[in-house]
């Protein structure tokens, strides 16, 4: 036994990286570190520096405010408003995103002539940019001489063409039907992923119990699946909270300010009105909470090894 352990410490020894592999390996990877922390972590750091003081860039001062910028949040109307319309616009679309994704996972893991196009087409709403789903559905809601005002016209539906986005309720609310439709297809690629691991001898068991679909659903499917949904509702609620390049193109956080989502208000503070100390502080609050879900998608993937 005792030379088969030398043989070994020999092995290791001659596998071992000598001083000047060593220093290889870190003239190469130095280039990536050096990306990193220009591009990462320094922006990061500097921020947090900014979120303490009051800038004035013109001038190029820096002015001490301590924790001012952050109590300055307590006393922000618009920034309380861009909370409540942020949790509803987060609220609404995870719910529809993750119930529609999931109902239509269930039709398309049926047998059906032409279900590989039917899936092939479905991706695509999620496949284009946030951009041009953003000027698509301005095109769609423009009060001359978008698709919707047309269709409902030749439908009988309206008389006259209606300005969607000229009142704030509306606008929002097609606002969120413009991100549930593009962000659907994502919620039903992971759902069909989740139903594709139940057996097929769960349900012919229930079957033969005399179980019909629907009580197959809520005691086979669901809690199969109840993985993947959680999974879906943690990261969809992150992702909606970030939203940003929908709200910019579709609506400018418009009218009135009936769509001004917390992203768009810290861009607005931030590169419209100049407070960068005041938008930095802000932009940390929302970093911090997206942490905190973030510690929530871990925490619910991993106990001892497990999805709790």
């Amino acid at each position: 036994m005792l030379p088969d352990i030398k043989k070994r410490n020999a092995l290791l020894r001659n596998l071992s990286f000598s001083d000047s592999n060593k220093n290889l390996a870190l003239l190469l990877i130095l280039p990536s570190i050096i990306i990193v922390f220009g591009v990462l972590i320094y922006p990061i750091c500097y921020s947090l520096y900014m979120s303490f003081n009051k800038i004035n860039f013109a001038q190029r001062q820096f002015e001490f405010a301590g924790l001012k910028n952050y109590l300055n949040m307590f006393t922000d109307k618009y920034f309380f408003n861009a909370i409540r319309l942020t949790i509803y616009f987060t609220i609404v679309t995870v719910f529809a995103e993750i119930v529609l994704g999931t109902a239509m996972a269930l039709v398309l893991k049926q047998d059906f002539k032409g279900r590989g196009f039917v899936r092939g087409i479905m991706i695509l709403p999620w496949a284009l940019p946030g951009v041009v789903n953003g000027i698509m559905w301005k095109w769609i809601y423009n009060s001359n001489y978008g698709a919707l005002n047309a269709l409902l016209s030749q439908l009988g539906i309206i008389k006259e063409y209606q300005v969607w986005l000229g009142n704030p309720s509306s606008a929002l609310n097609l606002m969120i039907f413009a991100n549930i439709w593009k962000e659907t297809p994502y919620v039903v690629l992971l759902a069909l992923a989740g139903l594709s691991t139940i057996p097929k001898e769960l349900y012919e068991s229930a079957k033969v119990d005399g179980a019909g679909g629907w009580r197959s659903f809520w005691k086979i499917t669901l809690p199969m699946i109840k993985p993947v949904i959680l999974i879906l509702t943690i990261t969809k609620t992150i992702w909606a909270i970030q939203t940003f390049d929908l709200v910019y193109i579709l609506t400018a956080g418009g009218p009135a300010g009936g769509t001004e989502l917390i992203t768009y208000y810290i861009h607005k503070s931030t590169f419209k009105f100049l407070e960068f100390g005041y938008g930095s502080a802000m932009a940390y609050i929302l970093t911090l909470v997206t942490f905190l879900l973030s510690y929530l998608y871990i925490k619910s993937l991993s106990k001892e090894g497990e999805i709790i």
